[in-house]
């Protein structure tokens, strides 16, 4: 305890309820209300996981990140895991499956064919994926079937995957 001031601390009694009755007959109790104590202070927030100062996970390899031997090509088509996919867009709402799968079918063997249908109103969304086993029947596709008009609306074939161009964009 520190060193009380010149000042005496007020003498208070206890309660009677709440002290036994051998300590109630004349006992008093010091108060030191801490009035000249310093309020200790809170030393920095420490900072843990990934944003922390000692982390060094991350550390000398920033966005360093190894590449497959055929990421090197230049841009173009991409396959998918299964064969090679095509989009075209502005497929007519309320065509059928079959429509696009006998338009697309004289440039290849479909191996998938999907077309997305919204949930509200049950037509179709607009677009629709084409897979082919080659890349040359997708690429007889795209040519052939860009700029066709299927059930009065003109389609716009091309490829759905793309591998990125040599030059690298710039991060935001």
């Amino acid at each position: 305890l520190k060193a009380r001031s010149a000042q005496a601390p007020p003498r208070l009694r206890p309660l009677a309820c709440c002290t036994p009755p051998a300590a109630r007959r004349g006992a008093t109790m010091d108060v030191d209300y801490g009035e000249d104590e310093a309020v200790p202070t809170r030393p920095g927030r420490k900072v843990k996981g990934r944003g922390a100062a000692e982390d060094d996970r991350y550390a000398g390899k920033a966005g360093a990140f190894e590449r497959l031997a055929h990421d090197d090509d230049d841009a173009g088509p991409a396959r998918s895991i299964e064969g090679w996919v095509v989009i075209a867009s502005g497929v007519h709402e309320e065509a059928q499956e079959d429509d696009v799968f006998e338009a697309f079918a004289e440039y290849g063997d479909i191996k998938n064919l999907h077309l997305n249908l919204d949930r509200r109103t049950g037509f179709v969304k607009g677009y629709a994926f084409i897979e082919y086993e080659t890349r040359q029947e997708a690429a007889k596709a795209i040519k052939g079937m860009d700029g066709q008009v299927l059930l009065e609306q003109r389609l716009s074939v091309q490829w759905a995957f793309s591998k990125p161009s040599g030059e690298r964009r710039g991060r935001r």
